[in-house]
């Protein structure tokens, strides 16, 4: 439901939270199918695919893929990036639920992203340890895609290097995933797990799978 944007305190933020619980409450006892499973999801859940994506607002993975309750298991971490954490949650719905696919979600206009080359760009700019984390986990792909290019005597502006930066991480993260488990890893080579990425443009709503 459309809010208003220029909510000027944490409480009127809340306020709205509080407003759409109750409004989602009252919606459970609708005829609608994905509202009906709701009971059985209480005790068990069998999501179709596991999604690591951005956090980024512009991109509720439920809504971008037409999926409702209990559809998917959703990790969103700025920039898509793979930590520990992150692999062990694909491990988790991987081995708990039998999900058989995993899509890295990327998306254009990227934040995180486009900090990175920012930072790549202009050395001396600083960001707090904890997003330095995520730009240094970004950085490979951007770094090399930079390099190739510089190499190759291509001039790139910023906004271009940032749209094969985008690309290139979620590259780089699904090579992760696949090598930097071997629980994932032993899935994917017997053919029960299928990892792929895939980029979200926000202008036009389309998703792009990169690896299929």
């Amino acid at each position: 439901m459309p809010h208003d944007t220029r909510l000027q305190t944490g409480l009127e933020a809340l306020a709205l939270l509080k407003q759409g619980n109750v409004r989602y409450v009252d919606s459970l006892t609708s005829t609608d199918p994905c509202m009906q499973r709701r009971p059985e999801l209480v005790s068990d859940q069998d999501p179709v695919a596991i999604i690591l994506g951005c956090s980024d607002a512009r991109v509720p993975v439920e809504i971008v893929f037409d999926q409702g309750l209990g559809d998917l298991f959703v990790i969103r971490v700025a920039g898509n990036v793979v930590a520990p954490s992150q692999i062990g949650s694909v491990e988790f719905a991987a081995e708990k639920f039998g999900t058989k696919l995993v899509v890295v979600l990327g998306h254009s206009h990227c934040g995180a992203v486009t900090a990175c080359v920012e930072a790549l760009i202009n050395p001396e700019k600083n960001y707090s340890p904890n997003l330095q984390s995520i730009v240094d986990r970004i950085r490979p792909s951007v770094y090399n895609l930079h390099e190739l290019a510089t190499a190759n005597g291509q001039d790139v502006d910023a906004d271009e290097l940032v749209d094969r930066s985008i690309r290139a991480n979620v590259h780089m993260s699904v090579s992760q995933l696949k090598h930097g488990s071997r629980a994932l890893e032993d899935l994917t080579s017997s053919g029960q797990l299928l990892i792929v990425g895939a980029e979200y443009d926000l202008e036009t709503g389309k998703v792009r799978f990169l690896d299929a």
